[in-house]
């Protein structure tokens, strides 16, 4: 009988990069066509006038302008890019 445990998987050693996922481009401020404002997971924060978004809910700039949030709560805001 052996007296060692045969070397098998480990259980740990697994991890996921990370994502960075947020807020990249803050409230009143000036963003160039493209620029991403938030990544995110789902609509959290909907894309409301000028604000484009792309299949991984990523939202962005259309047009340039300067950020605005509106909405009560985080949950049901829209991100605008007001022209300037």
């Amino acid at each position: 009988m052996a007296h060692k445990k045969g070397s098998g998987t480990t259980k740990n050693g697994r991890d996921s990069n990370p994502k960075y996922r947020g807020l990249k481009a803050a409230g009143g401020q000036l963003v160039q066509p493209g620029t991403i404002i938030v990544r995110q997971v789902g609509t959290r924060i909907h894309p409301g006038q000028n604000v484009g978004m792309g299949r991984d809910f990523t939202l962005f700039a259309l047009v340039e302008g300067v950020v605005r949030f509106s909405g009560k709560t985080c949950k049901k805001c829209n991100v605008d890019a007001a022209t300037a």
